[in-house]
């Protein structure tokens, strides 16, 4: 039996613990959440205890059947939840990979990475890099001779192009489309239903068809 500890909260967190129900040799054993009270519950249907902070995983790992999985999504400080979770120094190989049976990777043509979530539905085309703690929600597509860096995460529906450099922790909104060949910056937010035909800066919030620099995050 696999122990599985999700630093994270609902949604991301939910949808991996949904994935993770379905096989009988792992056992959630309970959520790390930096806002929730420890002792509280995460999920509104099916519940899972919060059992401690972020600072706590560590200690948890101190168990050898322990592995972690880490579902936090930012919207506004990617780079200090990234730059946070690094500091946790949590051993590569105790991170868990999320794979649902109906997501397609073709075996033998991409590299993947640990700790990564593929949701249902989402795909990858051939010659593709999975950096560690990358995600893909239902229905994600990336194209081939693509690169997602560390941590970033495609939502519901959205598509890479082919020959894309996706950075740290960039978030891929639900429809965006990315074009071939377009290098996205660290820590850069692709709004919903975009249209990106440039290079994206680093730390820059992209919105509509064509997309647009909206604004620069601040740290």
């Amino acid at each position: 039996m696999t122990k599985v500890l999700i630093l994270g909260g609902s949604g991301i967190g939910m949808i991996a613990a949904s994935i993770l129900a379905k096989n009988s040799e792992i056992e959630i054993i309970g959520f790390l959440n930096d806002i929730e009270p420890v002792g509280s519950d995460i999920g509104k249907y099916r519940k899972f205890r919060v059992i401690g902070r972020s600072e706590n995983v560590i200690d948890f790992l101190k168990d050898p059947e322990v592995s972690i999985f880490i579902a936090y999504v930012g919207l506004s400080r990617e780079k200090y939840a990234y730059d946070k979770i690094i500091s946790l120094d949590i051993p590569i190989n105790r991170f868990i990979s999320i794979i649902d049976s109906t997501s397609i990777i073709p075996t033998g043509f991409c590299s993947v990475g640990n700790g990564v979530l593929f949701a249902p539905l989402s795909q990858l085309s051939t010659d593709t890099t999975i950096s560690d703690n990358c995600m893909l929600l239902p229905n994600s597509f990336v194209g081939h001779n693509s690169f997602l860096d560390r941590f970033a995460h495609l939502a519901t529906n959205s598509v890479v192009g082919a020959n894309v450099h996706v950075g740290k922790a960039v978030h891929i909104g639900s429809n965006a489309t990315i074009r071939e060949k377009i290098k996205i910056g660290d820590f850069s937010l692709i709004g919903a239903g975009s249209v990106v035909l440039e290079d994206v800066p680093e730390n820059a919030i992209i919105v509509g068809n064509p997309a647009r620099v909206l604004r620069y995050k601040e740290e």
